[in-house]
């Protein structure tokens, strides 16, 4: 006889989540623990709990018990005047009600305070649909078939109870959207009991007879037995192995038994109906046993799992991991930009590999992490560049002592300043926000640390390398071309020539006298220059700024005659006389004899320097590059 499993079988991951942590709370308290109700429909399991000390209670009888005792509230959740109630009473409090199940009650508070009324699709008399009926202060229209739909107000806000059958969902919804004015949906059947649903309809359809396991009182297991039954009039509901019939089990007539279980159904009870029914030649080796184990799986953290999307919205996602609790993959674990929407990246049913970095949370979920996957790939791959010595992309984030910290796919990167360009950079935060190509010069995993460190120097030294051979190649004597100044010192300038560096020296800065650099030029100035000589050999390159203005002695003798007067600046003194600028390049004596009338020692003693004074031209040596003035030829001094 062959008997095949639906592997959506046996506990939920809320009803498990319940179990587990009402033996938890007994083994933590140490003493009687009560449960709001039968804590699942399967009484099996509910005597199960007993014989550890956790025995149900009706709300009617919670005044019975004192102060500080332990109250669990099962999976299907309660009403918000019950939590209170139960608070006001001083009780210590677990609340396992099922995530999904919470998050109906958010929904169901948030829109009705804001003007909604309230459709809930499923039983009225499930305690799930009555804990949600609570959080709109029991005044939302229950319907599971189409019925209660005749009045509804004009805007509506629509869930599902969470074990409810597809059809029912979208039968209400399009008598209600047809209806109502505005309606806004939310589609809360649990995709597990869909999944669980959708797997029963197949098998069903497959096998001589059909098994299903669970509580007599459990929502979501009639309603598998009904979708069963649609399909093979064969089909038995059973609570556990037995009330399996025997001429079921010794039937040579039947060759394929299915079996499914409701989600408050415990794996205990669905191997002992399988084993009862399977060939006891082959118990050991029966398939269905073996995939129970392998379902029933540790998870460890750090391990790489492989899961399927369940459910998502735009913050997290849900995945089956193959294990008996659900994995969460928050949007934090997938990326680090907030505004990034899940929904964008990602849909129901899609494969990802994840990492595990928490077993449980407070919620009983697998905590998964995408990023930490990538990390692990980014970290490879950054080893890889290292030994390689090929190029990365990183973005610099933020600037440190020393340096800038920039990211490989969240892995962090330390660029010493002096690697990030090829000369002094006085203010870093001009990287912050680029995306820059570096090779990564360390990567030294010492401990349980790995430090890597980046550069964009060599990268830069190779790029220079070629623009400065191409300057090289074109560099001529004579040629007019455009430098930046990048460096002054008293002798001169350097002047950076497409990547080639020029000296501009002090001497071919102007005609004029020049006392240093500075008094001429800025650091980044633009300026066009006369290329004096080209040494490509040696790679040396002199400039000048002079060349391409005219000689002002050229035509001297034509713009100043002899006998003419002229208006000139003091700009020195000597024992012998004053010098007196008549234009930049062009100074002009004019002897101590022939400063003033009166007999003076020293020039000093009747002029200033920077003083503009008149004087006659005595004579004027182009060959020498001398003029003669007289200052008291036309003044009275």
């Amino acid at each position: 006889m062959n008997v095949k499993l639906a592997p959506k079988s046996g506990f939920c991951f809320g009803v498990k989540r319940a179990v587990d942590e009402a033996i938890e709370a007994s083994n933590s308290f140490n003493k009687r623990i009560y449960t709001l109700g039968p804590l699942i429909h399967n009484n099996s399991v509910v005597n199960y709990l007993i014989e550890n000390d956790i025995h149900p209670i009706e709300l009617k009888d919670i005044n019975e018990l004192n102060t500080g005792d332990v109250i669990i509230i099962r999976s299907h959740g309660v009403p918000k005047a019950v939590i209170e109630e139960l608070d006001n009473k001083k009780f210590n409090i677990i609340n396992a009600t099922c995530p999904f199940v919470s998050n109906i009650h958010k929904i169901v508070n948030k829109y009705y305070n804001l003007g909604y009324g309230i459709v809930i699709v499923g039983d009225s008399n499930h305690p799930e649909v009555i804990g949600i009926n609570g959080w709109c202060e029991n005044n939302a229209i229950i319907s599971s078939g189409g019925e209660n739909l005749d009045s509804i107000p004009k805007k509506i806000c629509i869930v599902a109870q969470t074990t409810e059958k597809k059809e029912s969902w979208e039968k209400v919804l399009n008598i209600v959207t047809k209806k109502a004015e505005e309606v806004i949906s939310f589609n809360t059947i649990c995709t597990a009991t869909a999944e669980r649903q959708r797997q029963a309809d197949e098998l069903s359809k497959q096998v001589d007879v059909m098994v299903v396991i669970g509580g007599r009182q459990s929502s979501n297991t009639t309603k598998l037995y009904e979708i069963c039954k649609r399909n093979c009039k064969n089909t038995i509901y059973v609570e556990n192995s037995g009330e399996i019939p025997e001429e079921i089990i010794n039937s040579k007539k039947i060759k394929k038994i299915g079996v499914t279980a409701g989600a408050s159904t415990p794996d205990w009870i669905i191997k002992e109906a399988i084993l009862k029914m399977s060939d006891e030649k082959n118990l050991e080796m029966n398939e269905q046993l073996a995939y129970m184990e392998e379902y029933d799986k540790r998870v460890a953290v750090g391990d790489v799992v492989k899961g399927t999307i369940i459910t998502i919205n735009e913050k997290q996602a849900f995945l089956n991991i193959g294990y008996k609790a659900d994995g969460l993959l928050p949007l934090e674990e997938v990326s680090k930009d907030p505004s990034v929407n899940l929904n964008d990246l990602y849909k129901v049913s899609d494969e990802i590999n994840v990492k595990v970095i928490s077993r449980r949370n407070e919620d009983g979920y697998v905590v998964l992490s995408k990023i930490e996957i990538e990390r692990q790939e980014a970290y490879e791959a950054l080893k890889q560049a290292f030994e390689n010595k090929s190029l990365v992309e990183v973005e610099v984030r933020e600037v440190v002592k020393g340096g800038v910290l920039a990211f490989y796919k969240n892995v962090r990167i330390f660029i010493p300043a002096s690697h990030l360009e090829l000369y002094h950079i006085e203010d870093l935060n001009k990287f912050v926000g680029e995306n820059l190509e570096v090779s990564i010069i360390e990567y030294n995993q010492i401990k349980r640390t790995t430090k890597i460190v980046g550069s964009r120097r060599s990268i830069l030294k190779v790029e220079q390398k070629k623009v400065q051979d191409s300057t090289w190649e074109k560099l001529e004597e004579g040629q007019i071309v455009k430098g930046e100044v990048r460096r002054l010192t008293d002798f001169g300038a350097f002047l950076n020539i497409d990547g080639v560096d020029g000296l501009l020296h002090v001497s071919e800065i102007s005609w004029g006298r020049v006392s240093k650099p500075a008094d001429v030029l800025k650091i980044n100035d633009i300026v066009e220059v006369c290329v004096l000589t080209v040494d490509k050999e040696k790679r040396k390159l002199s400039l000048s700024l002079k060349k391409l203005v005219e000689n002002p002695w050229e035509n001297v003798e034509t713009k100043y005659p002899i006998e003419s007067v002229v208006l000139g600046k003091v700009v020195r003194f000597c024992d012998f006389g004053v010098f007196i600028e008549l234009e930049p390049g062009v100074d002009a004596l004019a002897h101590i004899s022939q400063i003033s009338h009166k007999r003076i020692n020293k020039p000093s003693e009747v002029l200033e320097i920077g003083e503009m004074v008149k004087a006659k031209i005595l004579d004027v040596n182009k060959e020498t590059k001398k003029i003669g003035l007289s200052i008291k030829e036309v003044n009275e001094i």
